[in-house]
């Protein structure tokens, strides 16, 4: 998935402890609690890594700002929108 900015990420191409800082990240972000699993962001990290494997997030990375994030297919679809609206007005 691309808009020409925007490129998706596969997580096989990201090392180990990197894809595990940016779900970490997501995490955080998203406001999960952390005592829901039990193994505190350990465990919610492993349960965003199931879902980045069955397509339900997706990591993409900005080329113009450098930056890499996990989305989900909601957010990239909002995302997506939002850029379009912007760019037909000109911004």
């Amino acid at each position: 998935m691309s808009s020409g900015r925007f490129v998706e990420v596969p997580s096989r191409m990201l090392p180990p402890d990197t894809l595990d800082r940016l779900l970490a990240e997501f995490v955080t972000r998203q406001g999960y609690d952390t005592t829901d699993t039990g193994e505190g962001e350990r465990g919610w990290i492993g349960e965003v890594s199931a879902q980045l494997a069955r397509g339900e997030l997706l990591i993409v990375h900005d080329l113009q700002t450098e930056l890499t994030e996990v989305m989900t297919l909601e957010q990239w679809r909002a995302f997506g929108r939002q850029i379009a609206d912007d760019e037909e007005e000109g911004d």
